[in-house]
């Protein structure tokens, strides 16, 4: 590879860097502008939005385009990722306090993680369903649980891709406040961009569009 084209491929992975870092940091602060539980719905959806049109190519001004969203979408991303959120708090609660009281809790244990993947497996379709598609807010649940059933290769990269954040985080937890969640945002909504596509495309061909 000639100089010119390596020092474009590191020039735009660290433009793509620092977009990661732009939205981790924009995320963070418009939850805890929420107090966390009534900020953390408009804030996802507002930064699944911007990746979106970023993954788009489109020319975005993040500081300025973030706030319309959230303030307009506030109600909605809050119905729609807080019941999520306290299912998850509650199953990583089970699974601690089951993990806690030995082995002779092991079945309930397992049960609880199974039931937290299979949740982080339908959960990591929802926001950039919410982003890429004009459903009923019902139906992005549902819509969810279907593409992460019927396409069960797509739903093990976006759980490894997941699994490869948290993993980071959890050996340098700096990297939470840094760049971790834009960068599973920013990477979420890359992956299922392409998984859309694929599945319109595959409907496409058998004359379901």
């Amino acid at each position: 590879m000639n100089h010119p084209a390596l020092s474009i491929r590191i020039q735009a992975a660290c433009s793509e860097l620092i977009w990661a870092v732009r939205l981790n940091l924009i995320w963070l602060v418009f939850t805890l502008a929420g107090g966390v539980i009534l900020g953390l719905g408009p804030a996802t959806v507002a930064a699944y939005t911007l990746a979106r049109r970023h993954a788009r190519n489109e020319t975005i001004q993040v500081w300025r385009e973030f706030w319309p969203v959230y303030r307009r979408e506030f109600v909605r991303a809050s119905l729609l990722v807080l019941p999520a959120a306290l299912v998850a708090t509650v199953l990583v609660g089970n699974y601690l306090y089951l993990s806690a009281l030995g082995p002779d809790h092991g079945a309930p244990r397992i049960a609880s993680f199974v039931a937290l993947i299979v949740l982080a497996g339908v959960g990591a379709h929802v926001g950039p369903l919410y982003a890429h598609y004009d459903l009923p807010l019902w139906a992005y649940w549902l819509k969810a649980a279907q593409l992460a059933l019927l396409r069960p290769a797509s739903s093990v990269i976006l759980l490894l891709a997941l699994s490869a954040i948290a993993f980071a985080t959890s050996v340098a937890p700096i990297l939470a406040p840094m760049i971790s969640f834009g960068a599973w945002i920013y990477l979420n909504t890359w992956l299922c961009l392409r998984f859309f596509q694929e599945n319109e495309a595959r409907l496409l061909s058998k004359g379901n569009s």
